[in-house]
């Protein structure tokens, strides 16, 4: 799977049924050669009507991820506040 297959998808948590939005970017643990987490943009009521601002994030742990479909990625966030990693040494994005 290419990462411009996953940016297709909708993000659906299933713990409340809402959709958190497209996937932007991923990150990666070079040391282990994996996927670490899934970036989605944190979706507000004024980004969505005008299209900018914010910045906030929401960095899904690959754990999280229940089933990859054809249309959407579900995933289990019991909170989905957006938060970044302290620690992005070892981490890089795409």
């Amino acid at each position: 799977m290419k990462i411009s297959d996953f940016q297709t998808k909708d993000v659906i948590n299933i713990v409340d049924g809402k959709k958190l939005g497209h996937i932007t970017d991923l990150e990666l643990d070079l040391r282990q050669g994996r996927i670490d987490s899934i970036v989605v943009p944190q979706l507000t009521r004024f980004r969505g009507m005008f299209g900018g601002g914010g910045g906030a994030e929401v960095v899904i742990p690959w754990r999280n991820i229940v089933k990859i479909g054809t249309d959407v990625v579900l995933v289990r966030m019991d909170d989905a506040k957006g938060y970044k990693p302290e620690e992005e040494d070892l981490h890089v994005r795409t």
